[in-house]
């Protein structure tokens, strides 16, 4: 690719009928070379009508596949009834939605559970981040404006002003300050950095279990107790990110679940939308998200009839525990085959928990991929569809709804992609 090429590409370039031509989309993002116009399951379709293999679902907001029949049928069924009533007025479905997954994921959380009902994942974490601090000076007694919330290296929770403020990754902080202040970031993983960071002012934690972004990168297995026990002991909430962990992908509803930790706070998003409409919310302590009164936080959309709709049926479908014990099932096969991969040279680590993994390239291999796009890039040859992240790795969280077969055809190609194979 040439100088003027890769500018072009940066700054959104497209072609339109095979001639060349300058995007109006901002360029902030930088996909692979796909154009999907449909979708069904685990496979979506270009507009030349090449099918591919999904293995990125969306970051996981397609935990149930493409079009999953259920959560299509219930917002065709919404479409004809009510789409948006704002929060000025109460629906049908607004309480409904809030008690099934109150009753869902309450029992994982401590406490009484409430549920507040946002759009975005970002929204729901600085909508955490508010109720965290009003906990703090309306019950907790930290002086007004002085509250501290500690975080980890390597977090990703959205990229509004106030979460890149305290971000470590230049590329998403650099160039967007003046920062939030009220931020301490401490090393991930380790749970006496964390505890020594705690003081009278700390009114939060806030961590994902697991750190998909980046890189699947799964805690030493005492970490999240520890944390869990120095935020008790020091009367601060810990706010579990579980925006791509939550809702089926590691195996269980929560991925809090597999350390036996109840967060006091989780960020819920993606997959509660069911790759149809956006839906996040924070679910949690009662007595911390009730400080929130009439005025003081709100959304036109959060919480309206179409993402209730979908949000219940999404519910539906994890009240049976089947995508939670598929996840279980098919990671388990899935690790089997990667951990071969490490074990024949052609990866140089991988980590691993449910259906979720993040490989890293193996730096020198002889015919093999020379970064995680160059990976990305091979496997979409082959018709599979996966994403880099931080330079040398990959992350496959394919739809918790995929066949052994299928993803079996998808190893086969990321084997062969590694070995430099011919598409």
């Amino acid at each position: 690719m040439t100088a003027v090429q890769d500018a072009d590409q940066h700054a959104g370039a497209h072609h339109v009928d095979g001639a060349h031509a300058r995007s109006t989309l901002a360029p902030n993002y930088h996909p692979l070379p796909v154009t999907v116009a449909s979708g069904e399951g685990s496979w979506v379709t270009d507009t030349d009508g090449r099918r591919y293999l999904d293995l990125l679902s969306a970051y996981s907001a397609l935990n149930f596949g493409h079009r999953h029949p259920a959560l299509v049928a219930a917002a065709h069924a919404q479409l004809d009834r009510l789409t948006l009533t704002s929060r000025a007025f109460d629906h049908d479905l607004l309480h409904p939605f809030a008690d099934r997954l109150a009753a869902l994921v309450g029992p994982l959380v401590a406490g009484e559970p409430m549920v507040l009902p946002m759009n975005t994942g970002a929204e729901a974490v600085e909508t955490a981040i508010k109720a965290a601090r009003k906990w703090g000076y309306d019950v907790k007694g930290v002086p007004d404006g002085q509250a501290r919330i500690v975080v980890v290296d390597g977090n990703f929770h959205g990229r509004t002003t106030t979460i890149v403020s305290f971000s470590s990754d230049p590329e998403a902080r650099d160039g967007f300050g003046p920062y939030t202040p009220g931020f301490v970031r401490v090393p991930y993983g380790d749970a006496a950095a964390l505890a020594a960071a705690l003081d009278e002012r700390t009114v939060a934690v806030l961590l994902e279990p697991v750190q998909g972004e980046q890189g699947v990168v799964v805690p030493p297995p005492d970490y999240l107790p520890a944390v869990r026990a120095a935020c008790t002991a020091a009367d601060v909430l810990l706010v579990a990110d579980e925006i791509q962990s939550g809702l089926g992908r590691t195996g269980t509803t929560l991925a809090c679940e597999v350390w036996g930790v109840r967060p006091d706070l989780v960020t819920l998003g993606k997959a509660l939308g069911g790759g149809v409409v956006p839906v996040s919310a924070v679910v949690g302590r009662a007595d911390v998200l009730g400080v929130l009164t009439a005025g003081t936080h709100g959304s036109t959309f959060g919480g309206n009839p179409l993402a209730c709709a979908v949000g219940l049926a999404v519910v539906d479908l994890l009240e049976s525990g089947e995508p939670q014990a598929r996840a279980r099932e098919l990671g388990t096969w899935m690790g089997g085959r990667l951990d071969a991969l490490v074990r024949d040279g052609l990866l140089a680590r991988v980590r691993r928990i449910g259906l979720w993994a993040g490989l890293d390239v193996q730096p020198g291999l002889p015919g093999g991929p020379t970064s995680g796009r160059d990976l990305c890039e091979r496997l979409l040859a082959r018709g599979v569809l996966a994403k880099d992240t931080h330079g040398s790795t990959i992350r496959i969280a394919p739809p918790l709804t995929i066949t052994q077969d299928d993803l079996d055809l998808a190893l086969d190609h990321l084997t062969d992609a590694l070995r430099g194979t011919t598409a």
